[in-house]
């Protein structure tokens, strides 16, 4: 009696899981769909009124009108690409981030890093008057703003490992974090000279327009690379689904997993702040969004919180850029007006049931 009883729910399971693995897929699926008419979309935004056929051309280079060509591989396709590359790294890292603090509130605004990372980037351009020198400076910022998410990372995993804080107090202790490391941005902008002033807005408001082929490819890289490792160890993210003890027996460090994911969400974060300056709550939004969708495997959530990070940044520029045309509205401020009301319900309706 027992075994049929156990029989009968190794096939409902296996009916449930089958079903939701199928839901998954065409969820995938269907967030690839929309990323290619986003992209459409964005590639035909502007004063320039071309057919989709010629817009494609000009991608190759191939276009009747020479115009056409410059315009889509010297101004809309970077700006495109960056859209998409920062997004799946925002919406992979808030994934990934939520998965090791097991927090549905994690990401890397919420928590400070994004944050102090820009602070990092503003001391780069301001106290170190990196700003304008093109060798050493490209590389002292993304360095500088490193510095700033690992220390607050630091601070987050000290919090959480020494003084057993619970989820809800960690991202309180974020904000509060975020709050000290934007104050300190703004003091330096106070003794900042026009030039440096100038260049910091930049960070403050977020810009996808300013990135060349050759920062897109460095972010594309480090992006990619950290994302294959993430992907690589989607199982250790699920086993956590369990508690902490459950994935100690199944033989996985999770301190030293929690550590290196840190790190590795920071260079994420700080990358992508170095040459785009702060977005806010993509990384909060994207994987929420497709949670609903294919629930806590980490097998389809991954892929699917990278798509709807590409989706949502590239459709939040989109909207930036058309809204009040000619003139582009700061990208950061779009994704915060996104954020902030979805924060907000996961705070008080939805955060306490999830953690």
């Amino acid at each position: 009696m027992n075994s049929e009883v156990l029989q009968l729910a190794s096939s409902e399971y296996d009916i449930a899981y089958q079903r939701n693995k199928v839901r998954s897929i065409i969820f995938l699926i269907g967030l690839g769909i929309l990323l290619m008419i986003a992209f459409l979309l964005s590639l035909k935004a502007g004063s320039y009124h071309t057919p989709i056929s010629e817009l494609i051309k000009g991608m190759f280079g191939e276009a009747t009108d020479q115009k056409i060509n410059l315009v889509i591989q010297n101004n809309r396709l970077p700006r495109i690409c960056t859209a998409l590359i920062a997004g799946a790294g925002l919406g992979i890292t808030g994934c990934v981030l939520q998965a090791i603090l097991r927090n549905p509130l994690a990401s890397s605004s919420t928590l400070g890093v994004s944050q102090g990372a820009s602070f990092g980037a503003a001391f780069a351009i301001i106290v170190l008057d990196m700003g304008t020198v093109v060798g050493l400076g490209s590389m002292a910022i993304p360095v500088c703003a490193f510095g700033g998410s690992i220390t607050v990372a630091l601070v987050i995993l000290g919090l959480s490992r020494f003084r057993q804080i619970s989820a809800e107090g960690i991202v309180l202790a974020g904000v509060a974090i975020s709050s000290m490391f934007t104050g300190a941005t703004t003091l330096m902008q106070y003794f900042a000279d026009e030039i440096q002033l100038n260049t910091l807005v930049f960070w403050t408001f977020g810009n996808l327009g300013n990135t060349t082929w050759n920062d897109v490819v460095k972010m594309m890289i480090v992006i990619c690379v950290i994302s294959i490792y993430f992907v690589l160890h989607r199982w250790d993210y699920n086993a956590l689904l369990s508690g902490e003890e459950t994935a100690i027996s199944l033989g996985i460090n999770v301190r030293k997993m929690t550590m290196i994911n840190m790190i590795l969400c920071c260079i994420t974060a700080s990358i992508i702040v170095s040459y785009i300056g702060l977005i806010n709550f993509i990384g909060l939004v994207a994987p929420h969004i497709v949670r609903l969708v294919v629930g806590n495997n980490h097998v389809y959530l991954l892929p699917g919180s990278a798509m709807a990070g590409a989706l949502l940044l590239l459709m939040g520029d989109l909207f930036a850029r058309i809204a009040i045309s000619p003139v582009i509205l700061p990208i950061g401020a779009i994704t915060s007006f996104l954020g902030g009301p979805l924060f907000l319900y996961l705070l008080f309706k939805g955060g306490k049931k999830a953690c």
